[in-house]
């Protein structure tokens, strides 16, 4: 029975975890020492007040001896050592939940620097909830749940040990029979993990669904209010709340006998004790003193004992959580820097896509077999349908996505064999909805270069067509935009994003529909703002509207993930039958 306990116990891993936990624990490991030791006098003290028993019984109650100095002496000592005992418990929570949420600060740390360097088909896979959970409930989970842990068994183990001691010292065969019936108290638990496993899985998902509908409700509050989604999102809540009400129910089911069951075998225990331990007192085995102090140990010993099926759950959650995060910790990103990587420098000469495919999903191609050559100085446009691939094409550049195959070349070298951080230096992206950062319109400009000085800041002010408009704000550059820019209109965002680009002054823009979800004012004036960017640069546009592309040097036509033209906008405006034409002319029209 022993050896099955203990291999389920090997099962939860927890040994392995604790071995990986350890370095975030090192800087604090005088603190964690610390609180660890002092559960060994709080847990040896139990024995006391039991150990105490016996003489106080058998002189006082038993023997009817006076009212001496030994008698007021033990309820003296246990007072005294009870008060002790709090102080110590007191210092020991406080040094866990210090060094527990040290530990998850620093776990939190690496979390998110590893998070920001997952690729981009990660976050297309992954909701914000999955995220936030794994990356930041499952590590409060984990790492209070490691400390609480280690008290608790640091407390409970040394407990039990001066507790059994007790219980030898009174009766070698009462102690044996209890030591039995403890490990069949213990047996359910092995069981518990194999049947909870799944659920605790679905549970997690669920819990990361609930803050995904919060965050969908906080991101699209506009278009809730503007369809009138209330009853819609109403619903989709309420169906995941009542699957999370419905998967905790499944787990009491599945778990809610342990305890009761547990509390069954142990009250057997006490039971066979007590007839045990009654035999022994009429045969003089054992005194009076001795039976109360062993029954008052069993008992101190036993309680935890009945009540640890309940705790189990949030043990096992907190072992699941710690797995998680440790596979977290330990995935490699799929997109990272070859061994010995080369920095790329300013681009000179071209860049190449040779037999490039690409797949989202296996054995589904979006590109095949694309050959491209762009000459750095060029402005290369992409057009075709919707689908087509013309924004994979790009992406693929800086390396948010990798070729499935084929090659990308900079001045001949393999975009793989380029350090990424470097690579991607050498690149500015203007995106058709871009992102702002929660802070002033200054934060946000100078994301690109944050040592820019306000020279180089009023330029990109200047060339981004910014001056009206910064000039009519009280703060200037200093005004708060509010999370994701939300104060500001979509004309006012592309052109802070397009003052980011200019002050990160990358050789090669990519300008990925930048005016596409733009009215025709504002469209004007982002185009000059983009005409300014584009000026020397290498430049790749992705546009829905043709006529934004005709003064590029090339305009390649992507359809079905194949490029089926390639030529200026009066080569294929001339082209018989050709598919640029016929959509420049239906757009016109």
């Amino acid at each position: 029975m022993f050896q099955k306990l203990k291999a389920k116990l090997l099962s939860l891993n927890f040994v392995v975890n604790y071995k990986k936990i350890l370095p975030y624990v090192k800087p604090y490991w005088g603190r964690a020492l610390t609180a660890v030791l002092i559960t060994i006098p709080i847990g040896s003290m139990d024995a006391v007040i039991a150990w105490a028993l016996k003489p106080y019984m058998d002189v006082v109650m038993v023997e009817k001896g006076t009212f001496g100095s030994s008698t007021i002496l033990i309820p003296i000592l246990i007072i005294v050592f009870s008060s002790v005992q709090s102080v110590l418990t007191y210092s020991a929570t406080y040094l866990n939940t210090w060094v527990g949420h040290k530990v998850a600060m620093d776990v939190k740390k690496k979390l998110f620097s590893k998070l920001m360097r997952y690729n981009a088909a990660f976050f297309d896979k992954n909701t914000s909830g999955d995220i936030i959970f794994r990356f930041n409930n499952d590590v409060d989970s984990a790492c209070s749940g490691l400390l609480n842990n280690m008290k608790l068994f640091t407390t409970r183990l040394f407990s039990s040990l001066s507790l059994i001691c007790v219980l030898f010292y009174n009766s070698w065969q009462l102690a044996i029979l209890a030591t039995i019936v403890l490990l069949g108290a213990l047996f359910p638990l092995t069981r518990v993990r194999k049947r909870i496993k799944g659920l605790m899985d679905k549970t997690v998902f669920s819990g990361s669904r609930v803050m995904t509908h919060f965050n969908e409700t906080y991101n699209g509050n506009r278009i809730i209010s503007s369809y009138n989604l209330y009853d819609y999102q109403n619903l989709r809540f309420r169906n995941t709340l009542d699957e999370v009400f419905k998967l905790g129910m499944k787990m009491i089911q599945r778990t809610g006998v342990i305890s009761p069951l547990m509390h069954f075998i142990v009250s057997f225990g006490i039971a066979l004790v007590i007839w045990l331990g009654s035999y022994l007192i009429v045969t003089h085995q054992i005194t009076a003193g001795s039976f109360v102090s062993f029954i008052a140990a069993l008992i101190m010993l036993y309680n935890p004992i009945k009540s640890i099926g309940n705790n189990f759950n949030n043990v096992q959650m907190a072992f699941l959580a710690m797995e998680r995060v440790f596979g977290a910790l330990e995935r490699v990103p799929e997109i990272r820097n070859c061994e010995n990587p080369k920095t790329l420098e300013t681009p000179k000469k071209s860049i190449e896509y040779e037999e490039v495919g690409f797949s989202y999903v296996k054995n589904k191609p979006v590109l095949k077999d694309v050959n491209l050559k762009i000459n750095i100085g060029e402005t290369i446009a992409f057009v075709g349908n919707s689908g087509g691939g013309k924004s994979t094409l790009v992406n693929l550049l800086p390396r948010f996505y990798d070729v499935t195959k084929g090659k990308i070349k900079i001045d001949g070298t393999d975009i793989k064999e380029l350090d990424i951080d470097s690579l991607r230096d050498n690149i500015a992206i203007v995106f058709q909805d871009n992102f702002l950062f929660g802070g002033t319109i200054r934060d946000n400009i100078i994301l690109g270069k944050e040592d820019a000085t306000e020279e180089e800041i009023q330029k990109a002010v200047k060339n981004a067509c910014l001056e009206e408009f910064i000039s009519t704000l009280e703060k200037g550059l200093n005004t708060e935009i509010g999370e994701r820019g939300v104060l500001l209109s979509g004309g006012q965002k592309q052109r802070i994003a397009i003052a980011r680009a200019f002050i990160k002054n990358a050789p090669i823009v990519i300008l990925d529909e930048a005016t596409s979800a733009l009215d025709n004012k504002s469209e004007a004036i982002v185009q000059q703002a983009i005409e300014n960017l584009m000026a020397d640069r290498t430049v790749f546009i992705i546009a829905h509207r043709l006529s934004t592309v005709r003064n590029a040097d090339k305009i390649v036509v992507v359809n079905y993930g194949k490029i089926v033209e390639i030529g200026s906008h009066e080569e294929l405006i001339n082209k018989k039958d050709g598919i640029y034409a016929s959509l420049y002319h239906t757009q016109l029209h």
